[in-house]
């Protein structure tokens, strides 16, 4: 595991159903992130139709074509990586929201279909749960991948964290009025796992869902990084991932575990 890792979060106002209108936006927040040196660029999930779920087979589109490649060459132009969730359409017509994580060289290191489908935005009635914790072995350390609402299952979380994710990364629509839940959640997944979380969060509202931004970077004890407001804005931190080891030998949670006991 190497040490510093330079993160840009893009929080932005999507706009519903138009990947274009939204695509420019990333391109120009990429160029901007690597600009500063960023070795990281996330940005938020459904990033490119906001959950135009009624639309989502005309929108979406499978991961070796259209708007996935862009991503590719987006991310193997600037040299960075990237993640973020895009409405996806596998080959057999299943529709899912999909994170996927590009490496510097366009290459796909990961992809992570959301395991947890929020019926309160009814992805249920439009889209497929994934099947698989997705961990990504990368330059820095073991990476975990989430999609949102996965910030309320902890047992997602920790399974990460036992297979050695220092990090993990997640990309969201979190609405009003529940930010704090976001702040909470997210502050708890950081300490019972003892690693640093990066979650981007969107802002601005769709016809009739506030979003409620503030975008965060937690380190390994739970304490705040950088934070977002509710405004657009394109966060970058450098982070010492070498502080994961120390936090877990000081508290070793993981060798005090009573797996004898739940699992």
């Amino acid at each position: 595991m190497t040490g510093q890792l330079t993160v840009s979060l893009g929080q932005f106002s999507i706009h519903k159903g138009d990947p274009e209108s939204n695509m420019q936006r990333v391109r120009e927040w990429t160029a901007e992130a690597a600009r500063r040196g960023s070795d990281v660029v996330i940005f938020p999930e459904l990033w490119d139709t906001g959950y135009a779920l009624d639309r989502a087979t005309v929108l979406a589109g499978p991961v070796d074509a259209g708007r996935f490649m862009e991503v590719a060459s987006l991310a193997r132009e600037h040299r960075v990586h990237l993640y973020g969730s895009l409405l996806e359409v596998s080959h057999d017509g299943a529709a899912y929201n999909t994170g996927v994580w590009y490496g510097p060289d366009g290459d796909l290191r990961a992809i992570y279909r959301k395991l947890h489908l929020f019926r309160l935005m009814d992805e249920h009635r439009y889209l497929q749960p994934g099947g698989e914790i997705v961990t990504a072995d990368l330059p820095w350390g073991r990476s975990g991948l989430a999609i949102c609402y996965d910030l309320r299952f902890p047992e997602q979380f920790r399974r990460m964290a036992l297979g050695g994710a220092v990090i993990t990364f997640i990309t969201a629509e979190w609405p009003h009025p529940r930010l704090a839940h976001w702040r909470t959640l997210l502050r708890a997944r950081a300490i019972e796992n003892q690693m640093f979380v990066v979650a981007c969060n969107r802002s601005g509202q769709d016809e009739s869902t506030q979003f409620c931004g503030h975008s965060v970077v937690l380190d390994a004890w739970g304490e705040v990084v950088i934070e977002a407001e509710e405004e657009e804005t394109l966060l970058t931190v450098t982070l010492d991932l070498s502080s994961v080891a120390e936090i877990r030998g000081r508290i070793p949670v993981f060798d005090d575990r009573r797996s004898d006991l739940y699992g």
